[in-house]
This record gives C-alpha cells, structure tokens and sequence, in this order.
C-alpha cells in the first residue's frame, strides 16, 4: 500500500528547461534507520527501502548529501526528527561498536551508547524501536547464551551496550533489542569490520603473518541481520508482543585465522603465509569473551529468523571489489 503525493521535477529537454509536478507514490509505512551511514546501517537502509517502506537514514560525519544529518546526543534534533517524520519503525544502528576504542573514549561513547539511546526510545513512544546490541554483553565462559541468561560483560564496549539495552526498554517497554556478534559485509574501507580487515593479511602472500587463533567467533552478514530487522519490523505493525530480546547470528564458527584461510578459500588464493596465534599478545586491548556464541531459538519459534548466507559467499560478495584497481572502488559504493 502506499499514498501519493505531488512532487516538484525538472525537466530537460534541448534547449528547454521546465518544472513540473508529477505524482509520486510512497509507501506508507515508515522507518528511521539511524547509522544509516555505517556497516549495518547502509544494509538496514537498503533492505527496508527494497521492500515497499519509506526509508529515513540519517548519520553524522558521514551524513550528506544522501541521509539527513542529525546529532543523537541532541535531544532537541532527535524529538525533531521523529515529529517530522513519524516513523512506524525505528532501527538504532548509530553505536560506538569499537571496543578498543570505547576504552580510551569512554565518556563519548556511553553517551552514545547509552544517554542518546534511550532518549530515542523515549520519544519514540507509541512507535516500534529496533536497538542493536551485541553479544559481548555475555562474559563467553559458559555458551551458547540464550535471550534469558544473565549477561556478565568483560569490557566498556559490553557494558555501555548492556547499560543501553536497559535505558531503551526502562524508556520504551515495547522496544525489541536484537544481539548479534562481529558483523561482516559490503564495506567502504576493508578495515571497516573486523572480519573484512583480514583481506590485508591475506593479501600479503609472500610474507609470514600471524592471525589471532584464540576467541571462537561467529561472523554474521549484515545483509541477513537486516532481513531479520524488516522481519520484526512487518511482524510487529500486526503483532504487539514482538518486543524484548532477541539473539541473531550467523553458524559458522571461527577464530580469526579461520576466517582469514576461509576468506583465501573464497578467492583461490593460498593461506600458507598465515600463522595461527594461539596467545593473545601483550596490550592487545580490551578483553574480550572468549565464545560469545548466541542461541537464537526465540527468532525460530516466530518464524522471524533468516538462513545465513554461507561464509564464503557472502565475504567473496564483500570483497570482490577490492581485487581490482582502487582508482574505481569508490564508484561502486558511493
């Protein structure tokens, strides 16, 4: 379903130019994706506006031209934007989500985090609100965690996200937190993620190269994490007990040199070079659980869960573009 407006257009013709109106249709189910801008965001952006839902991005730094700029820790320009726009859904991708860095940021990052998150669920009332969160809220002694066990952070990065998840749904009882674990997909700067940034170890070749073979991960495509999102999202404007939280992730489990061999595999390229490192080297930055491993039963038993594209597909549709001259790259992704 969607409603038609009138839309001012130009057109050019030889020699001519002329502005007219045009009807335009636009579905009338909205949404607000904040970090529209980042990994997960631009893959939430894309799926909701792919599938019949008027999509509102906004970022900060990265924002223009395409999304609108707005400062989340602003409360005043937050409230604007949601009365502007009404959304149905909100999906709150805008995190810190560096965990070194929340280390050394750490007051940033919790307002953030946080003191901008649940100012968002608080004047998103009455709408649904998506909070993405992680699975370093859990202390990874004793997987796989379920949506009921009790978290045990190790780090800032898990605890302001923790602290989050509480604000939210203290804010907004009717809000979803939807944990998943180190996210993958189509990047702008392969050190975007942690798993693409492995690209530049695999393509050292000639030289040895240590890859960290301690923490067992299991790294999820941002393209799937946002099926599930819009899953929740349509299941939701027709089901109000869609809320509290969720656990999603991908299947395949792997340390870091897994996933650097598996990523070597996906190209045809060789993985002798890489070392496996079974010690985690001194100052190697904030701690991190060892297997943080989500059990995601609740998303199943709705018939909410997505299949995961298989590792070597999905990284290989990531990182293709990388193969090739940089000059082009950024004709690709912007």
């Amino acid at each position: 379903m969607s409603i038609t407006e009138r839309e001012l257009k130009i057109h050019f013709t030889p020699g001519n130019v002329e502005v007219v109106q045009e009807n335009v249709d636009i579905p009338y189910r909205r949404v607000l994706v904040t970090g529209a801008t980042g990994l997960l965001g631009r893959a939430v952006y894309k799926e909701f506006q792919n599938n019949a839902w008027h999509s509102l991005g906004c970022g900060y730094s990265r924002a223009r031209p395409r999304f609108l700029r707005c400062d989340l820790t602003d409360e005043v320009a937050v409230r604007g934007v949601i009365q502007d726009f009404q959304p149905h859904v909100i999906v709150h991708c805008a995190a810190e989500r560096r965990p070194d860095v929340v280390e050394r940021h750490t007051e940033a990052a919790l307002n953030l985090n946080v003191h901008a998150s649940g100012t968002l669920a608080k004047e998103a009332a009455g709408m649904f609100l998506i909070y993405i969160s992680t699975d370093y809220v859990f202390d990874g002694r004793n997987p796989p965690y379920g949506e009921n066990d009790a978290p045990n952070p190790l780090n800032v990065y898990g605890k302001s996200k923790l602290e989050g998840e509480r604000e939210v749904l203290r804010q907004n009882p009717g809000a979803a937190v939807l944990r998943v674990p180190i996210l993958y997909g189509e990047v702008e700067r392969v050190d975007e993620s942690a798993v693409t940034v492995l690209w530049d170890k695999v393509q050292e070749g000639a030289d040895s190269c240590g890859v960290e073979h301690c923490q067992q991960r299991f790294p999820t495509y941002v393209n799937d994490v946002a099926r599930v999102c819009r899953r929740m999202a349509e299941r939701r404007l027709q089901d109000p007990s869609i809320r509290g939280i969720f656990h999603y992730s991908g299947t395949e489990q792997m340390t870091k040199y897994e996933m650097a061999c598996a990523i070597a595999d996906a190209f045809s390229l060789p993985s002798s070079h890489l070392i496996p490192m079974t010690e985690q080297p001194a100052g190697a930055g904030a701690l991190r659980p060892h297997n943080a491993q989500l059990e995601c039963s609740r998303l199943g038993l709705l018939g909410l869960s997505v299949e995961p594209v298989p590792f070597r597909t999905a990284v290989r549709d990531s990182l293709w573009p990388f193969l090739y001259d940089k000059r082009w790259r950024q004709t690709v992704f912007h």
